[in-house]
């Protein structure tokens, strides 16, 4: 048992959460939530999205950044499947009732396909459960999922064996609002006729359950089924909303029940000795993502003269207007003879790219993976689709080209203070540039336009792809930006971007190559894309989740230019 209130009382009524709590639907939530974020867009909810010096946590603010930029799960998220698509939105979009409304209709569309793929949260629970009731303790289930949802799940989950236990039930149609909102708990309350008090207990996996159970005015008690460190949970709580009591399984319930037998002998009509089950294991917490090992905690670099930056998918978000230039180019493809141009599959770096070449031959568009992951630039697309062949890039470059004249204008930066991390490095006495493979008429509009105000500025180089005969990943840009500023190509030039051809190109201009993960690849996916062999040799010398890691890294680094 992990801790409780020293005036915790006794429950008459135990109600639960659903997901998380009591049952595991984590597949089908996923699932469903990965068919729903891609459409924020189009539901207008992008503008919505809080903004980071908003966020509660560094982690919401963190999210927020990535769905707004990639509209997908940050794949830790995914990797510990360990938040509701409530946290999410409430991380997301904040007080901010509407787009909530908005984000909960277009999720339960998209969970209509998958759910029913529903399984006890930790063993034991219904013989838990039983042993609760033979206490005379009343149970309930409080949820936002709708009552469709909740009723067929109650009918599936352990055979159906669930569904006498509970004497009460309210889902999020079942009211006007969502949690964190106390009208689900008190509409239960209303049902069994049970006044509101801390008798009550709500018993829930998240920061919303617990702030529900406050504005309700029952107790909170955190179930920890998802093996949060308790300097996390602590972390997420004001004095006021804390939860009563922090249990770890059902058996730490158990236990907690039976200290209050001691103290309020008439709290129960049996002896929860006499009715609890033979202990059950509780839930193991989820495999840890594995991050990458190119950290800057343990890389040795050249202090850097020269910085040079990478545009789209690094300093800045362009990746709406590419995409959309992207799926209007490749149907003409046919006639400019470019299917049959693209690499056989047996000459493909990776399975995935061999998948993609294929896709795009037989429907001249992306595989839908790759546009809803939104983790590739076109650079990196016609790399994949036509390897060594130069001139059939620099077709596909210019038919690209020709339709992003229809999408681009629209330019964010990619973290909330790029601006401020370009101008310290200004302060430092660092030369820094930008290498892009956009044309420059699309690159000067962007340039001027990113926050307003531009910055132009910031940079003293810029080189962009219609400078150089050829493109990234060849070296022939870097190598002109530093003829430009009369600076040698050496390991004291770095070159940050997000791709592979960023990599290459820097490895071969003699530079050190620091990749910039913001799309959070893990360890496993970097070794497939960066695998280091004969065929594929180049890795960078470093990798940066975000811009906070670069400025450490900029800072760490004690020896100077050679």
């Amino acid at each position: 048992m992990s801790r409780f209130d020293d005036n915790i009382l006794p429950p008459s009524v135990l109600i639960f959460d659903w997901h998380g709590t009591l049952v595991d639907t984590h597949d089908a939530m996923f699932s469903a939530m990965e068919e729903m974020l891609p459409q924020l867009e189009e539901l207008g909810l992008v503008e919505q999205l809080l903004p980071e010096d908003q966020c509660r946590t560094e982690d919401d603010a963190r999210l927020v950044r990535y769905i707004r930029i990639y509209r997908r799960l940050h794949p830790r998220i995914l990797a510990e499947r360990r938040v509701s698509r409530t946290d999410i939105f409430n991380a997301i979009f904040g007080e901010n009732k509407a787009p909530k409304l908005i984000a909960h209709k277009a999720y339960n569309q998209a969970y209509r396909k998958y759910f029913g793929q529903v399984k006890p949260f930790q063993p034991g629970a219904y013989e838990y459960l039983s042993a609760l009731k033979a206490l005379g303790i009343k149970l309930a289930v409080c949820t936002n999922r709708n009552r469709e949802f909740l009723d067929r799940e109650l009918q599936i989950v352990d055979e159906g064996r669930w569904l006498h236990l509970f004497d009460a039930t309210v889902c999020a149609d079942d009211v006007t609002e969502y949690k964190p909102d106390p009208e689900v708990i008190l509409k239960a309350l209303e049902k069994l006729s049970i006044q509101t008090d801390e008798h009550a207990w709500y018993i829930g996996d998240s920061y919303v359950d617990m702030l529900t159970a406050d504005h309700a005015g029952v107790a909170g008690v955190f179930y920890n089924g998802a093996c949060w460190e308790p300097d996390r949970i602590s972390s997420w709580f004001t004095k006021r909303d804390a939860p009563t009591a922090v249990l770890d399984s059902f058996e730490d319930l158990m236990d907690l029940l039976a200290l209050l037998e001691r103290e309020h002998s008439e709290a129960f009509v049996a002896s929860p000795a006499e009715v609890r089950p033979k202990p059950f294991p509780a839930p193991e917490r989820p495999e840890p993502r594995i991050e990458p090992d190119w950290h800057p905690a343990v890389v040795k670099l050249i202090r850097p003269a020269v910085i040079l930056f990478d545009w789209h998918a690094t300093l800045v978000d362009t990746l709406d207007a590419m995409y959309h230039a992207v799926d209007d180019m490749l149907p003409d493809f046919h006639k400019l003879g470019l299917m049959d141009r693209m690499v056989a599959p047996e000459d493909s770096k990776t399975p995935e790219d061999a998948r993609l070449v294929a896709y795009v031959r037989e429907f001249a568009k992306l595989h839908p993976k790759v546009k809803a992951d939104r983790k590739i630039s076109r650079t990196d697309i016609f790399e994949v689709l036509f390897g060594e062949d130069q001139d059939a890039k620099q077709i596909a470059h210019k038919a690209f080209n020709h339709h992003y004249r229809n999408h681009y204008g629209t330019v964010k930066a990619f973290e909330p203070r790029v601006r401020e991390m370009l101008e310290g490095l200004r302060k430092l006495g660092i030369q820094v540039g930008v290498i892009t493979n956009r044309d420059r008429e699309f690159f000067e509009h962007e340039l001027a336009a990113v926050e307003d105000t531009g910055w132009t500025h910031l940079f003293d180089v810029n080189v962009c792809g219609d400078d150089t005969p050829l493109r990234k990943p060849h070296p022939d840009q870097l190598l002109l930006a530093v003829q430009k500023l009369d600076y040698p190509p050496d390991p004291s030039v770095w070159y940050v971007g997000d791709s592979t051809t960023d990599i290459i190109a820097a490895k071969r201009a003699g530079m050190t190559a620091v990749f910039f993960n913001g799309a959070q690849w893990d360890l496993p996916w970097l070794n497939r894309i960066f695998p280091g062999t004969h065929k594929h040799p180049d890795k960078p010398d470093v990798v940066v989740n975000d811009f906070s890691e670069f400025w450490a890294l900029v800072l760490a680094c004690e020896v100077g230019p050679p």
